[in-house]
């Protein structure tokens, strides 16, 4: 193939359908993945399969078109909708002559380019790490005329270049940085629970205005973006509830979840991700907006059992009704207590409510029910 003239970070899609319910939905994400890490789309290679191909995943007819399209576009990119093994990477890389990646890799640079605290970027290098570690065979043909950087953040080639020990050993001190700073944490938390602060985290399906709601309640300046995983560093605040005696409380903006979240992000971010087991409440921001809106529900309630926060009390909150043409409102339970809010994060409108039924859980007596009582989500 020529040299490319196509700009660097543009790649080509490819997404097959194996008869799976969520597969428009996850179509669409990838898009906004790619988007998310600064890819621009060249072409989007679509098609259906009862299983993927044991030796390509796509099977030879389909990854000629890719390889023809490859040619045609100068693409110096395909990312796979898919998780692709390490010998069905190499032999894609071989067949299409350029770069292949796959999901969960376009998720890991996405992650790399947005972290910004130390611990975030230990994290996220770990999470490379072990996933490259298994890839390495193959993967390094061009890592010396790299024309693009996605797929390429965070370890970089001198990186993986390293030998097995030497990799081996890298993981090993980043496990142990880990371990240092989830034990900080600790002793914060610990501090906090001494003073009888209360906790409060954010949680929720990436882009559903989790850190709009943050800065909203709190007057910070987190950054805030229309697209996946925007923000990836946990970040706490104080902010005050009113009554008789003003109450101070901890309030924790999350990185936020999506379905198929490749496990090794999962393992490296566990200790932060524990914050949210350690949370008196949890505020389960839904984009009111999504059609999928009970699936993402469902994928961010599987991450929180996950890292044991399953029983931790939720108030849903139904955010962007402005863009819905909904009212602000609150719902409540058969206790009585504030279930659901619908708000707008942007405007403002239902914030009040918000404060209130912040109030409301501080005084209530403390009963533990479970979670699916707090998801009252087919009355939108």
């Amino acid at each position: 193939m020529s040299e490319a003239t196509t700009a660097p970070n543009t790649a080509i899609l490819v997404s097959l359908d194996f008869g799976a319910p969520d597969y428009a939905e996850s179509l669409e994400e990838l898009r906004l993945l790619a988007e998310s890490a600064g890819v621009t789309t060249l072409a989007l290679v679509e098609g259906k399969r009862q299983r993927p191909d044991a030796s390509t995943y796509a099977g030879s007819g389909k990854v000629d078109e890719i390889a023809a399209l490859v040619e045609e576009l100068e693409a110096p990119l395909v990312i796979f909708n898919h998780d692709l093994s390490p010998a069905q990477m190499r032999n894609l890389t071989a067949k299409v002559q350029t770069r292949v990646i796959d999901r969960t890799m376009l998720i890991l640079d996405i992650f790399a380019l947005r972290a910004q605290s130390h611990e975030g970027k230990v994290q996220v290098e770990l999470a490379q790490l072990k996933y490259l570690s298994t890839r390495l065979v193959g993967m390094n043909m061009d890592m010396g005329q790299q024309k693009f950087a996605v797929g390429a953040r965070g370890p970089g080639e001198t990186q993986l270049e390293l030998d097995r020990r030497k990799l081996d050993r890298r993981m090993h001190l980043l496990n142990e940085r880990l371990a240092q700073l989830k034990r900080h944490r600790e002793l914060q938390r610990k501090a906090r629970n001494r003073s009888d602060v209360m906790s409060v985290s954010i949680v929720g399906y990436t882009n559903a205005g989790k850190s709009t709601l943050f800065n909203r309640l709190t007057n910070a300046n987190v950054y805030v973006a229309n697209q996946l995983f925007a923000t990836l560093d946990t970040t706490a605040r104080k902010i005050f509830l009113e009554g008789d005696t003003p109450t101070q409380v901890i309030l924790s903006d999350t990185v936020g979840f999506i379905r198929h979240l490749p496990h090794g992000l999962v393992a490296a971010f566990r200790s932060t991700l524990e914050e949210t087991a350690m949370a008196d409440l949890l505020l389960h921001v839904v984009d009111v907006n999504s059609p999928e809106r009970n699936d993402q529900v469902t994928e961010v309630n599987k991450v929180l059992a996950e890292v044991g926060a399953q029983n931790i009390p939720q108030i849903v909150i139904y955010n962007k009704v402005d863009l819905a043409g909904l009212e602000p409102g609150v719902k409540r339970d058969e206790y009585g207590n504030i279930a659901s809010i619908n708000l707008s994060a942007i405007t403002g409108d239902g914030i009040d409510d918000l404060r209130a039924a912040l109030a409301q859980f501080r005084d209530a007596p403390k009963v533990e029910k479970p979670v699916a009582e707090w998801h009252p989500l087919n009355n939108q």
